[in-house]
């Protein structure tokens, strides 16, 4: 079953210093995707201004990536940890302990605006809070392929996260065509970053996504130059609207 949702039906908030596009969290509790796809609760897209700052914080346990899509990023939290991530980069974090542990993010230039996108999950089980570990994945790495950016067991040089869940991103030039097999139980979410690919009969541009579930593949083409990113989990329960805190 493909269940999708196109980029003008993402929440969109524009402020003076921020902007954010929201894919799942509809207060439609209609939406098949109000609570997201399985462990994946939350897939944001934002920008901020030229030292401008986006605090983020949970309501519960929650396993965050980031990927620097644009720009250069600082971060810093509760626990000490700092770091700088450049564009390209990959950025692993768990929050845990309910409120305790702000995120804070800011636009470490004065003059471009930062581009990022976090992928929030929500673990099986509470873990003890982990230090946060970065990666940048080159162009290269990324061309024509689905690379793997995170996985449980940290394979070929991925992220290491503790949710059942695959994280991959692909730079793909016209006519290049990535399959992605999908094992039984396993459901997928594939998110255009910029570019438009073709998902069977289906056109997909950019900022659109679309739930695969119950497939035993997830299989596209590029129609032009594009970027996707691709999450392949386990297909889990829905859970009620307890999440987040977004600005």
């Amino acid at each position: 079953m493909i269940t999708l949702c196109r980029a003008s039906e993402r929440q969109h908030h524009l402020g003076r210093r921020h902007e954010n596009w929201l894919t799942f969290g509809s207060q439609n509790r209609a939406d098949p995707l109000a609570d997201g796809l399985g462990a994946l609760e939350l897939l944001d897209e934002v920008r901020i201004a030229p030292g401008r700052s986006v605090p983020l914080s949970t309501r519960h346990d929650m396993e965050i990536l980031t990927y620097v899509h644009q720009g250069v990023l600082s971060y810093e939290d509760s626990m000490g940890h700092s770091g700088v991530l450049m564009a390209g980069e990959f950025h692993r974090v768990t929050s845990r302990n309910n409120l305790r542990h702000s995120k804070i993010k800011m636009n470490a230039s004065r003059g471009d605006w930062a581009h990022f996108y976090q992928l929030w999950l929500r673990p099986s089980e509470a873990g003890p809070e982990a230090e946060p570990v970065q990666k940048r994945f080159s162009a290269a790495e990324r061309r024509g392929r689905l690379c793997v950016v995170a996985s449980p067991d940290a394979r070929r040089g991925s992220l290491r996260i503790d949710e059942d869940a695959l994280i991959c991103s692909a730079l793909l030039d016209p006519g290049q065509h990535v399959v992605r097999e999908l094992s039984r139980g396993r459901n997928a979410w594939l998110h255009i970053v910029h570019g438009a690919v073709a998902l069977g009969d289906t056109v997909l541009t950019n900022g659109d996504g679309v739930g695969i579930t119950d497939e035993p593949a997830v299989s596209l083409t590029a129609r032009e130059k594009s970027e996707v990113l691709l999450v392949d989990l386990a297909a889990l329960p829905a859970r009620g609207p307890t999440g987040p805190v977004r600005l």
